[in-house]
């Protein structure tokens, strides 16, 4: 299934890899993995506030903050360089951010810290991909920013005294997000990926860097070893640069391959490509299982206004098709009911394939913003052991979600033979997955849904007819 310029960029291989859910052991993680770094910290992202806390109460001499973390790094090991990338949008906002005005300042007047605004993306795009590379020895790539609003624990507990925005304290919802590790070439080529960006966004040319000691942190257990790893990118269109539909061709072809079940975390379900996708294998009679699992609301205009009327429409199309019952979306509560923002992009298919990245399920990551996805295939000969970890970590965000032990999870699994049978019987009171059922989009939702013009698949799509119509224009006519 992988084909290198096709449906993922390069295939290289990891000695080590490990899937990491939510930001509260993200952030500890890659702070103690900086601490390591001897050459190079390259940190690109859709958004970063200096003012957050890395690590909780973790006993060593390194600031907790980002952006006094950062500033101290280059103190502790002279010739270090960092450079951080941050799409442009919203750049003014950064100086209502409390002390992060005078921190930037003082990176921008440091020879060793880089900081820059990316702004090479076609009109409406995004600059989207959650990379932090160190030492080409290591790297994180997935959906977390280093930025509010997004720590949280695994235990989402209610009213968590941690989960709250800095300098105001106000406190935000449970939020649920994921990201993969991944050392030897996997990480050298993430480390090219970030650099090629760096330089396409204006950036002067930034050397490979010559550092020789891992940067692994020792509390990381792999999950996988010396496994293939699929880079698959997004790029849109723009000005010399062309476009790049990895991960949409990527995502057919998994949604095509699946058997038994694919489940599926994302921010969001609104691509009519995936949704087309989904819709033809439902219509055959024995098809596999779609378990999608979704935040019940959007977060902003956009999300309200585009993106869940988008959702709404869609499944109104897909639970058309479900002639045999095989399609779920459920959506993650608390303990206490309260909602899950659920931010993770995490795909698996049966025992054989995970995904991890930024892409979400809409119609602008498959071919208009920056992204970046993850992919261990047990196709690969390299990777024919890696089912059984492929199968726990179903089991453990399952385990999560519905407030049970992975263990439960898996013997409910193999004794219904069916993964919506086994969510449904575990699904209870408390913390657990609840049936999305969306809101009905109003006329002026719908249009907006229909005519695709604020969630495009490339550049000029928001103010042209769709070249490619997709699943909506075909139901209209």
């Amino acid at each position: 299934m992988l084909e290198p310029g096709r449906n993922c960029w390069r295939i290289e291989r990891a000695g080590r890899a490990s899937l990491i859910v939510d930001a509260d052991d993200y952030f500890r993680l890659a702070r103690q993995a900086m601490l390591w770094a001897k050459s190079q910290i390259i940190m690109i992202g859709w958004d970063f506030d200096t003012r957050i806390p890395l690590a909780r109460g973790e006993g060593d001499e390194a600031p907790t903050e980002l952006g006094a973390f950062i500033s101290w790094l280059p103190k502790k090991t002279p010739g270090l360089q960092i450079y951080i990338l941050k799409w442009d949008f919203g750049a003014v906002a950064l100086l209502g951010r409390g002390t992060t005005a005078f921190r930037i300042a003082r990176w921008a007047a440091s020879e060793n810290i880089h900081f820059k605004l990316d702004g090479a993306h076609a009109t409406g795009a995004s600059h989207h991909q959650k990379i932090l590379v160190i030492d080409d020895k290591l790297a994180f790539c997935g959906g977390i920013d280093m930025t509010a609003e997004r720590w949280d624990t695994r235990g989402h507990l209610d009213d968590d005294p941690g989960r709250k925005r800095p300098t105001t304290h106000r406190r935000y919802d449970p939020w649920h997000d994921a990201t993969m590790a991944v050392d030897g070439n996997a990480a050298r080529a993430l480390g090219q990926l970030s650099r090629q960006r760096w330089e396409i966004a204006g950036g002067d040319p930034i050397p490979a860097p010559n550092a020789r000691a891992a940067a692994w942190p020792k509390a990381l257990k792999p999950m996988f070893r010396e496994v293939e790893v699929a880079i698959s990118r997004t790029r849109g269109a723009h000005a010399e640069i062309k476009p790049v539909r990895e991960i949409e061709a990527l995502f057919l072809d998994q949604i095509r391959s699946a058997r038994r079940w694919l489940y599926a975390e994302n921010q969001y379900f609104a691509s009519r490509t995936i949704a087309q996708a989904i819709i033809e294998r439902l219509g055959e009679p024995d098809c596999p299982e779609f378990v999608i699992v979704n935040p019940t609301t959007g977060r902003g205009w956009l999300d309200d206004e585009v993106m869940s009327p988008a959702r709404a429409r869609l499944l109104q199309a897909v639970r058309r098709a479900d002639r045999h019952k095989r399609f779920r979306i459920y959506s993650p509560v608390t303990a206490g009911g309260e909602d899950i923002y659920v931010h993770a992009k995490i795909l698996i298919v049966d025992d054989r394939i995970i995904r991890v990245g930024s892409a979400n399920l809409n119609n602008r990551s498959m071919g208009l913003d920056s992204e970046c996805d993850l992919t261990i295939d047990t196709a690969l000969t390299a990777n024919r052991q890696a089912g059984p970890a492929i199968g726990a970590m179903l089991h453990d965000l399952l385990g999560e979600h519905l407030g049970e032990d992975p263990s439960a999870v898996r013997q409910e699994i193999e004794t219904r033979g069916s993964l919506i049978a086994a969510i449904e019987a575990l699904a209870g009171q408390g913390r657990t997955l609840m049936p999305f059922n969306p809101v009905e989009p109003n006329a002026i939702e719908r249009k907006l849904a229909d005519n695709e013009m604020l969630d495009p698949e490339s550049a000029g799509e928001e103010f042209e007819q769709i070249a490619r119509p997709g699943l909506l224009a075909r139901l209209r006519a």
